[in-house]
């Protein structure tokens, strides 16, 4: 159901269950990817994560059939409010229905997006720092037909990624968004040729991890938590995060340039 293959400090985790609507999420599967993510953020010897759906699909949302039996109040309220949401008024639980969409990890993750990534699916490679899609891939809030909202962060990262009329365009409507216009809207970083989504994302992934890591860390978590806030609030931010990092690597990083190595923007010799 969810396995993790290593590469070095690369791991890839695979979500695989096909089968069953095309790697669409039940509880149980929900859990691993969580078990997975923790320990990726856990382990000193990993620096880089890619989320891929195998067979032909990222990930087709919340299993409906599971979905389809809580109808009963109690029921939802046992399986998902007590379960996975909120259950003291405030994010105690660790995941989303999907899974890990409410982790706030460490370290990067990319998506892998083959197939459709559509509806919780969606959310969850919005959860992702960056998003690599085949270019027959495809988002869509396709549980709009349904009258399932989103629970996995889809209204807050959308907009964030493209701005609030699109995303509320897209919400609404439920459409296809195909993944040329995912890529002209912001939804994804790269597009590579259909089944070439992983080997692009661990390709990226290896480029990240070769990198001296407390810098790579302390620049993307100032993209993540300065969003939004008041510009002097986000240098202080930014500043903090970064002079730890420097007096962790980048001292030593400089003395290197200075030796002779990374002329020229060379990234090979560093």
């Amino acid at each position: 159901m969810v396995r993790i293959e290593k590469q070095g400090s690369v791991w890839t985790i695979v979500h695989s269950r096909y089968e069953v609507a095309r790697n669409a999420m039940d509880p149980e599967s929900a859990d691993a990817l969580v078990d997975a993510f923790l320990a990726f953020d856990a382990d000193p010897t990993a620096r880089v994560a890619v989320l891929w759906g195998e067979g032909g699909a990222f990930c087709s949302g919340w299993d409906l059939k599971y979905a389809s039996t809580l109808s009963d109040r109690d029921a939802f309220q046992r399986d998902i409010v007590e379960g996975l949401a909120f259950p003291t008024g405030a994010n105690a639980a660790p995941r989303g229905p999907l899974g890990p969409t409410r982790l706030e990890l460490s370290k990067p993750v990319i998506a892998a997006v083959e197939g459709p990534a559509v509806a919780g699916g969606m959310e969850l490679a919005l959860w992702c720092d960056i998003r690599v899609m085949a270019d027959t891939a495809y988002f869509g809030v396709y549980c709009r037909r349904w009258g399932i909202p989103l629970l996995d962060g889809g209204s807050v990262r959308l907009a964030r990624l493209t701005g609030q009329g699109r995303a509320m365009e897209i919400i609404l409507t439920g459409r296809k968004v195909p993944a040329s216009e995912a890529a002209a809207i912001g939804l994804c970083e790269r597009l590579v040729p259909e089944g070439g989504a992983r080997a692009a994302a661990e390709a990226m992934a290896h480029t990240i991890a070769r990198f001296p890591q407390a810098a790579v860390r302390a620049d993307r978590r100032s993209v993540l938590e300065t969003y939004g806030t008041p510009v002097r609030e986000a240098l202080r931010r930014e500043w903090a995060n970064g002079v730890d990092a420097h007096f962790q690597e980048g001292a030593a990083g400089a003395a290197r340039f200075a030796s002779g190595l990374g002329r020229h923007g060379d990234f090979d010799q560093i």
